[in-house]
């Protein structure tokens, strides 16, 4: 029985909910690495081309997330710092936290892997960069005393005072707007010339528009395309503010202890964006931040669509023109973005009220049709649904020479049938 890969970018719900059997799909030559035949990306969008110039090195990434497991085999010697501003994480911010405590390392590995040998194992998209991990938690059984607005403003201040020039954030406040907290800790970034990276977010978890961080001024949005480099109905939100797109179904990446997962959302395209201004800064040492992120809006491949658009932003990331092609200067910068929009749109505004931030709400295991989220009961990062339905719908297993992926098809068909209802 071969697995049914659907439209929907095989949302297929977790075995662990459903109990479904392990289907094995077509075993692979002794010589080859399945888990990293999968990586269709890196030859795809120019990535393996862009190696010849560039793979990340001396340049410092920070993933603002669930936490890094920097044990596991892809990513041993690349985790070189970190914290949690959890409260509930570890000191070095590799323990993972809160609901969904896989996702930072599954972003990590695409961004920065560097394999487990010769051709085997993940090989992330600048697998000569280091990383920080910044450790936050989210989700509604999150023991943190924390506030997510606050975990994530001293999150993005942590990681320019210790070094990153580039920040992921493969997260979503879920609501157009952001606290005042963040006005002063993106500004900080970009005064310190480092680059914010940010998801556009999912559109079949209940982000159907672009939210915080991505909304602010200055941060590069990520949009999600499938694998026929069309944009993704259900792994990608839209909006004005969208930079460019990148991969975000079909992606594979490794989880804490080891293993691999096979996944879709924004989240993994993220991180293949942040990767990519990895290689511009590591080959261009001097460049700037507005010069770095100009390089890849401007080298974007519009693949015969009219951009810049809401759904495709520039258009698709081109990695090996990102780092040779001869591209003009940038004519605005991240930091003069914020700074008027903070000028025009705060300073007629009454002085803030202590609120409380925006509460993660569980949600129903298999929705149909897919929830209507309130303005306050809206989820900070991907919410709970989308994590297990849309960022990480199967497992991957590797052994015996095969994959094996554990399925769940009639729930895969339910979901298309509350997708198409929107």
């Amino acid at each position: 029985m071969r697995a049914r890969r659907s439209a929907a970018g095989a949302l297929i719900v977790a075995v662990a909910l459903l109990g479904a059997s392990p289907i094995v799909l077509d075993a692979q030559p002794a010589h080859a690495d399945p888990v990293r035949d999968l990586e269709y990306w890196l030859n795809d969008y120019g990535f393996s081309q862009a190696w010849t110039t560039s793979k990340g090195a001396g340049v410092t990434v920070a993933v603002i997330d669930t936490g890094v497991d920097g044990s596991v085999a892809e990513l041993k010697g690349v985790v070189v710092g970190g914290t949690d501003v959890s409260g509930i994480g570890s000191a070095n911010g590799q323990k993972p936290v809160g609901d969904e405590n896989s996702h930072g390392t599954q972003v990590a590995s695409l961004l920065a892997g560097r394999g487990t040998g010769e051709g085997n194992g993940v090989l992330g998209v600048a697998p000569e960069s280091q990383l920080l991990s910044i450790s936050v938690a989210f989700g509604s059984d999150s023991t943190s005393e924390v506030s997510t607005d606050d975990q994530i403003a001293k999150a993005v201040r942590w990681a320019v005072d210790n070094g990153a020039e580039i920040i992921n954030m493969s997260l979503t406040r879920n609501t157009l707007d952001w606290p005042q907290s963040w006005d002063d800790a993106f500004l900080y970034a970009f005064q310190h010339d480092v680059i914010v990276v940010a998801a556009a977010g999912n559109r079949a978890g209940g982000t159907s528009q672009v939210g915080a961080p991505a909304t602010i001024p200055g941060v590069v949005v990520v949009a999600g395309v499938d694998r026929n480099k069309e944009a993704s109905f259900d792994a990608s939100s839209q909006g004005i503010v969208i930079s460019v797109a990148a991969p975000s179904e079909e992606l594979v990446g490794v989880v804490p202890g080891g293993g691999y997962v096979a996944w879709n959302g924004t989240s993994g395209a993220t991180p293949l964006v942040s990767g990519l201004l990895a290689l511009v800064r590591s080959a261009y040492p001097d460049i700037s931040a507005a010069d770095a992120i100009n390089r890849v809006i401007a080298t974007a491949d519009p693949n015969g669509h009219d951009v810049p658009s809401p759904i495709y932003g520039n258009g698709l990331i081109d990695a090996a023109a990102a780092v040779t092609a001869d591209v003009a200067p940038a004519t605005t910068t991240p930091e003069e973005q914020l700074t008027d929009w903070i000028r025009i749109h705060r300073r007629a505004q009454p002085p803030a009220e202590e609120t409380t931030a925006p509460t993660l709400t569980p949600t129903t295991p298999v929705p149909d049709p897919i929830p209507e989220v309130e303005a306050e009961d809206q989820s900070f990062m991907a919410t709970d649904w989308t994590l297990r339905y849309l960022t990480v719908p199967f497992a991957v297993l590797l052994g015996f020479g095969s994959l094996a992926v554990l399925l769940g098809i009639g729930a895969t068909r339910h979901i298309k049938r509350a997708l198409r209802k929107q």
